[in-house]
């Protein structure tokens, strides 16, 4: 006969959840492995005495890995998904019948705490993983992705020139309406006014005139859309975050995700949050220090560094050679190692012309927004009797030769690149750091910044690595190979009257 089961509720008199989670179950392997104990003595100052009590601090960071490890970046859904799952609620240290926190309280206490907390819980996880031998440190891959922030593009505001006294609405109804003056500095926002040169403006308000006469093409946006600029427009909603464009995908308001991934096990070593704006060889000096001092504090040393085209630049080639580390970076195709017609002279520092004339270094030179230039530069005299003047610099008086400053560790950069183990290490990087960055934004709760401003979504940043980073730890086990030595007597025969015994090793694995 057919079956049918009778539902009636009531209440519970005996249960333990530690009995109903399977001791295979991750959540409950986790807690037994993860100590966080330390975050009470590290949050102590940031309560008072008195009140009512506030979120356990490890209930909270407790929280927050759920978040990452379940791929949830909202804490109303946070919240409401822990209530219905025993294996959560163990982690959590919380009874089946005990209400959890509101989601405002995990959204307060994530603003309360510094960033310097959440690096805290990093470096805990990070120890663990180098102590488990998971972790060389003398090799890491560098790569960064935009992460969309929680501001919307149609909401940008035009920033506004620094001056004094009133100014006008531009309005068309409201020409003549006077509005009130520039608040103080200290009452603004920095993101709120424009802090580009002139000749930047001038460069951009050029470009853009550019897009009006260009002829519109498929898919394009709107006009709005491509007159908008980090120089002339910010968010409201959160200025911390800027315009930035992939090839072939839509502007955006970003945040910049730079990770440093150690290439033995794939352990993420290094993330931080960064300004969208910005180009990835701006990053690299302060993620090559924070890095270093990370593995000097767990007796680590980084000896080499793989990163792609974004991160080549003259002076990042000389500061990784200064700090004896071998920086494995392509260099940008612009870069020519070789001028047609001209052969240089390192030791006299000098270019020679196919005429046999000499083009001698004679000053440096920095121009806005590219970095330090030498000049070498003919002299008048022979330019001016020089039979080939006519098809070298037939507008010109004399030849000249601009090269940037760090010309030989372009150089050396470059040979590395082309060298065979540049290929290989190529693709160590592109096997290593890439996959992790698609793990973090599909499955690590780093598809979309859901907290505003830079700390936030550095807060985010660390929480998304410190649950990649748990998550290889427990799956981590190590490697070993049961070696066995055995003596072989040996008979060799030395002549046709000498013989000689002798004793070989045999090694079995």
């Amino acid at each position: 006969m057919q079956g049918r089961k009778d539902y009636t509720e009531k209440h519970i008199t005996y249960f333990q959840l530690s009995s109903r989670v399977p001791k295979h179950n991750f959540y409950h392997r986790l807690k037994e492995t993860l100590d966080l104990t330390f975050i009470y003595e590290a949050t102590k100052q940031l309560y008072g005495h008195t009140g009512n009590p506030s979120i356990d601090p490890v209930v909270f960071f407790k929280f927050m890995l759920i978040g990452c490890l379940e791929n949830i970046t909202s804490d109303r859904k946070l919240v409401e998904h822990c209530s219905m799952r025993m294996d959560l609620l163990y982690f959590l240290g919380y009874n089946i019948d005990e209400l959890l926190p509101w989601h405002s309280t995990l959204s307060r206490t994530r603003q309360l705490y510094p960033e310097a907390l959440f690096e805290a819980v990093f470096d805990k996880v990070f120890s663990l993983c180098v102590a488990h031998n998971m972790v060389a440190g003398r090799r890491v891959a560098i790569d960064s992705a935009p992460v969309k922030a929680n501001a919307s593009m149609e909401r940008l505001l035009e920033k506004q020139p620094d001056l004094p006294g009133p100014r006008l609405v531009q309005a068309a109804a409201d020409q003549n309406q006077v509005v009130d003056t520039i608040p103080p500095p200290s009452k603004r926002h920095a993101g709120s006014i424009i802090t580009a040169s002139d000749h930047q403006l001038k460069q951009l308000k050029k470009h853009q005139q550019n897009l009006k006469n260009a002829p519109p093409t498929s898919g394009a946006s709107h006009e709005k859309a491509q007159l908008l600029s980090n120089k002339t427009h910010y968010s409201p909603t959160d200025p911390d975050a800027r315009i930035s464009v992939k090839p072939g995908k839509a502007r955006k308001l970003n945040y910049h995700c730079s990770l440093a991934v150690d290439t033995a096990e794939g352990v993420i070593s290094h993330v931080q949050a960064d300004f969208a704006d910005g180009r990835d060889s701006q990053c690299l000096p302060d993620i090559t220090l924070k890095l270093r001092q990370r593995l000097a504090a767990n007796e680590l040393r980084l000896e080499e560094i793989l990163a792609d085209t974004g991160y080549s630049n003259g002076s990042n080639y000389a500061l990784l050679e200064g700090w004896n580390i071998t920086g494995w970076i392509s260099v940008f195709g612009h870069y020519k190692p070789q001028i047609e017609g001209f052969s240089y002279d390192s030791e006299g520092d000098y270019f020679t012309c196919s005429a046999g004339k000499r083009l001698p270094f004679k000053n440096f030179v920095t121009y806005a927004e590219t970095s330090l230039l030498k000049i070498y530069r003919a002299d008048y005299q022979a330019c001016q009797q020089c039979p080939l003047k006519s098809t070298c610099v037939p507008k010109s008086q004399y030849r000249q030769i601009i090269r940037t400053a760090y010309d030989p560790f372009y150089r050396r950069a470059l040979e590395r690149q082309q060298s065979r183990r540049g290929k290989r290490m190529k693709k160590l990087r592109q096997r290593t750091v890439e996959p992790v960055l698609g793990s973090l934004v599909e499955y690590n709760g780093l598809r979309k910044i859901n907290v505003r401003g830079k700390a936030g979504a550095h807060k985010v940043m660390l929480m998304a690595a410190i649950a990649f980073n748990l998550k290889k730890y427990m799956k981590f086990t190590t490697k070993s190979t049961l070696g066995q030595a055995i003596a072989l007597k040996v008979e060799c025969s030395l002549s046709s009257q000498d013989t000689c015994l002798g004793f070989g090793v045999l090694f079995l694995s």
